[in-house]
């Protein structure tokens, strides 16, 4: 190092042993160096912990403790896709965090100069990455802000996720910053966003925006303001157009608004493992009691099922795909024509439909049962009721415009995405499957909406339950968000 004058300075040395070789990067919290470690004989990564001036002395002091939380959660973990954290050092009125030096690129990087990657090369990617999640949700640790910007590619393909700097362990909540939102908006959860603690769920849908950047080469979120991007993750599903088969299902497991709903981290890996398992089969689905698999061939035999082959194809409703193929399902009803027992049939509503209007919403309660020209009033969830909405969905999101799809198109679609929800811990009854049914309730033609500007009909299905035996229901059955 070289000082004004021109007369060489002595290289900064930490605590004795770490000597600072050059800058590596910067962020919000501090400057990241490459540094030696005289001891060991080995080059490490040094995090030196730098806040801003202006910061009140309480708020520095959460935001220092914060860093330190870091090494003590990080270095819990033991996982090849975690960087490990060697040691902490406080030294002068500074706080330096020393861990694994890892000369790769960030995936953000990445899809910047080069766009976005081929379905396979991110499926190792995405199985690494929910590996190394897995390690820290087990051991009760929330990443928080899992991003493209975070997760470092090498060039042998081995993935690191990294800057658990705002990590918070599950069982920690002495840090928690009154009305402040962590992370980077649009790699936020819907129920972050809605002021919920930050869950193993959460991180898992921040992944699933991170695959979807690195297969799309976009965030689906990325708007121009703060308000707007929170605003789209609450209103609106991702739109696949590369990513497709079983890594689009992952994608927009991950990203179900309902964490309840969501595809957990084993039940994403399970579906990639397969997809990598068998790489050359047909797209689609290979005949009875098989998986969809990803791959690169045309297809050459019919789907048991074509609608879900169509809707891959036209690219608009992959989001289907995702609810059908939670993990839940697999090998059960969607490659079968056995409809589960609990499931009744679907409902139709609007002009020509059995019910002449249908206006219940999520986590609605009726006082009346689905049945041909029966109007369906709100009822108290709280007190006996009929029947529960436990969910609803739009596979079309915002696309501007989408024609009428065909009832049975939206009655397969509708039935597998009930079956799915019903099945998960949505519903958490015991003995569900004996105590209770469901139907999907689906809207006309004359129904439908066409235009997303449109004032009147909907594009949504809706999921409705009730008692096997038809008897009142006196509390609620779905679970809370």
């Amino acid at each position: 190092m070289t000082g004004p004058q021109g007369v060489n300075a002595q290289p900064r040395v930490i605590a004795g042993r770490y000597t600072l070789l050059g800058e590596l990067g910067r962020g919000g919290m501090g400057v990241v160096w490459r540094a030696q470690d005289n001891v060991i004989g080995r080059q490490v990564a040094i995090k030196e912990l730098h806040l801003p001036d202006g910061i009140a002395l309480e708020e520095r002091r959460v935001l220092e403790e914060r860093v330190l939380r870091e090494a003590r959660t990080a270095g819990r973990l033991n996982d090849p896709g975690v960087v490990t954290v060697f040691d902490v050092v406080a030294e002068h009125g500074m706080t330096y965090i020393v861990m694994e030096l890892v000369e790769a690129a960030t995936l953000s990087t990445i899809i910047a100069q080069g766009g976005p990657l081929p379905q396979d090369r991110v499926i190792p990617i995405a199985m690494q990455a929910l590996s190394a999640l897995d390690t820290a949700h087990q051991a009760g640790i929330v990443h928080r802000d899992v991003k493209p910007g975070n997760l470092m590619v090498q060039p042998n393909g081995r993935v690191k996720l990294t800057d658990f700097g705002i990590a918070q362990a599950m069982d920690d909540p002495r840090l928690t910053t009154s009305g402040s939102l962590i992370g980077s908006p649009a790699y936020m959860s819907p129920e972050r966003i809605h002021g919920h603690e930050a869950s193993p769920a959460s991180d898992l849908w921040a992944l699933g925006a991170t695959l979807c950047y690195a297969v799309e080469g976009a965030n689906p979120y990325e708007r121009s303001t703060t308000a707007s991007t929170l605003h789209a993750i609450m209103n609106e599903m991702p739109r696949l157009t590369r990513a497709h088969g079983v890594l689009g299902a992952v994608i927009t497991g991950l990203m179900m608004p309902d964490p309840n709903a969501r595809l957990s981290g084993p039940q994403a890996r399970a579906m990639l493992e397969r997809a990598i398992a068998q790489p050359t089969p047909p797209q689609g689905f290979t005949g009875p009691g098989q998986t969809m698999q990803y791959q690169q061939q045309p297809p050459q035999q019919p789907p048991r099922k074509p609608w879900v082959r169509n809707l891959i194809t036209v690219g608009v409703a992959v989001a289907a795909v995702a609810f059908f193929l939670g993990g839940i399902l697999v090998d059960r009803w969607l490659f079968s024509d056995t409809p589960p027992a609990a499931m009744g049939q679907t409902v139709t509503f609007g002009g020509g439909g059995q019910l002449p209007e249908f206006k219940l919403s999520a986590n609605q309660c009726g006082d009346n049962f689905l049945a041909d020209s029966v109007r369906v009033g709100s009822a108290d969830c709280d007190g006996e009721h009929n029947i529960e909405v436990y969910a609803q969905a739009d596979a079309f999101g915002s696309l501007a415009s989408v024609p009428y799809p065909g009832d049975e198109y939206l009655k397969d679609f509708a039935e597998n995405y009930c079956t799915l929800v019903f099945a998960s811990a949505r519903i958490p009854a015991q003995d569900k499957d004996a105590k209770l049914k469901y139907a999907a309730v689906v809207p006309t033609a004359a129904e439908w909406k066409e235009s997303y500007s449109a004032n009147k009909g909907t594009r949504e299905i809706t999921c409705v339950l009730w008692s096997k035996d038809r008897a009142l229901l006196s509390e609620q059955v779905y679970a809370e968000k």
